[in-house]
């Protein structure tokens, strides 16, 4: 498939006003698969840990196999809308299906669970401040993303959660020569990972934003360590760049580090992997690289600054309240993870600022990416730990003490979503499915190139878990 007809394909997503529940998410493939059973073979592949059924849908029957999954980070819901479309193009578009030679086999969503504690934003995502409010991201160990096993320098990590393992039986199972994680980002630009430094898919994937007026992200990375292959597309290095990126500042990996990705699991299978990480919100400032007058490190040493000052309040309250309570929630759990994850991120930029020189002064998309991931670490969590005291609240359980911390966080919070990004833009679903959709096609179409040579076997290829 050529570059003109993906970009024909990802500039035609028909829009939505929001995201589906999970409910309908799945009665919308289940509906597909009664309207198209000579195409559609629907499998149960693992149960979540509340017994929610979890269902692979493969479509096709191509020489190429492929994995896509959503839902693998909860509160990154474009996917849905992405898995939906690919397969309803696969069941009615031939011409298509026939290009890429494709076996799909989708996962809607890996934890419905999850999801279901961010619904409460689904049906008006363009609202940051409502999006933050009801927030709900698993702690560490609780995301299906991150818990594949792990062995590497004093990290070693086994707890699989059910719905990783359903995730890993699949891979293994097919065996995938294309791995799609359906991801999303919140603010800024398009970036991407890619496990192999592919020239004409990176072509693509700048294209495909480009076509639909959506920018790079070309400010700070999210992660220091990343390998860039070209312009907002990183290489997908594995835990291992992560753990030896820390262990040369000082920080001690193992309280950063556990378990293994998707991707690394899939690549023991020689697949190629994908993620397309895309903004709800655009900006501006995201891939302005007009130089400013602060020097990076100071940049560095200003967020952390205000990054811990808010993290210390949080804890506080946090501290103060845990005692006292007695619902163990997702939010709880959350906050008892991420909350103090604030002070090891500042602990970690400061010793970054510490290496940079002093000379290197910051871009505007530097600037904006640094301040605003402040800002999103705020809401973020300060909106799961206020959700965690209101459980109590709720419930008619809660002290005198534990409505007052609720109240006194609930006023600060008020001030941190007063302080949201001025010039921000929610941008269209349509384009957002779009990027997903091309970054797909583009993949698949390289996998399907006849002319590509052999993937490696299983005993030859690199795995980046246990």
């Amino acid at each position: 498939m050529d570059q003109r007809t993906i970009l024909r394909l990802a500039t035609s997503v028909p829009d939505h006003d929001g995201f589906p529940l999970v409910d309908d998410l799945h009665a919308r493939f289940d509906a597909l698969a009664a309207a198209h059973p000579d195409q559609v073979t629907v499998t149960r592949i693992g149960t979540s840990r509340l017994g929610e059924p979890l269902h692979s849908y493969r479509i096709g029957s191509g020489s190429h196999a492929a994995v896509v999954v959503g839902g693998v980070h909860p509160n990154e819901p474009i996917g849905s809308w992405t898995a939906l479309h690919l397969a309803e193009t696969m069941v009615t578009d031939q011409v298509t299906a026939e290009a890429l030679d494709t076996t799909w086999h989708i996962v809607p969503t890996i934890d419905p669970d999850g999801m279901r504690l961010n619904e409460a934003w689904f049906d008006d995502p363009f609202d940051r401040v409502r999006y933050a409010r009801h927030f709900y991201r698993p702690a560490p160990d609780s995301q299906v993303e991150w818990t594949f096993p792990n062995s590497h320098g004093s990290v070693y990590f086994d707890q699989v959660l059910p719905e990783t393992l359903a995730f890993m039986r699949l891979i293994d199972d097919v065996r995938p020569e294309l791995l799609v994680s359906l991801h999303n980002g919140e603010m800024g630009g398009v970036y991407y990972y890619l496990s192999e430094d592919l020239p004409d898919v990176i072509d693509t994937l700048h294209a495909v934003p480009r076509a639909l007026g959506l920018p790079l992200d070309t400010g700070e990375p999210e992660s220091p360590y990343l390998r860039e292959l070209a312009p907002a597309v990183f290489a997908m290095d594995g835990v291992e760049a992560a753990y030896d990126y820390l262990e040369g500042l000082g920080v001690d990996p193992g309280e950063h580090i556990h378990g293994a990705s998707s991707a690394a699991w899939a690549m023991r299978h020689g697949a190629l992997c994908v993620v397309a990480e895309l903004p709800y919100w655009s900006h501006p400032d995201a891939d302005d690289q007009t130089p400013t007058t602060e020097p990076y490190a100071e940049l560095l040493r200003r967020c952390a600054d205000e990054l811990g000052a808010s993290g210390r309040e949080l804890q506080e309250i946090l501290d103060a309240a845990s005692p006292m309570l007695t619902i163990e929630t997702p939010f709880l759990e959350g906050s008892r993870a991420f909350v103090p994850m604030i002070a090891g991120m500042v602990d970690t930029d400061r010793a970054r600022a510490d290496r940079e020189p002093a000379a290197r002064i910051a871009t505007v998309a530097e600037r904006f990416g640094c301040e605003d991931l402040v800002r999103c670490f705020r809401l973020r969590y300060g909106g799961m730990l206020l959700r965690a005291l209101e459980s109590e609240t709720t419930a008619g359980t809660a002290p005198a003490a534990v409505r007052r911390l609720r109240d006194r966080l609930a006023e600060r919070y008020a001030s941190w979503q007063a302080d949201e990004a001025t010039g921000s833009e929610p941008i269209a679903i349509s384009r957002l499915v779009g990027v997903q959709f091309g970054a797909i096609l583009a993949c698949a179409s390289h996998v399907a190139d006849p002319t590509r040579a052999s993937r490696p076997s299983l005993a030859t290829t690199t795995t980046g878990g246990a």
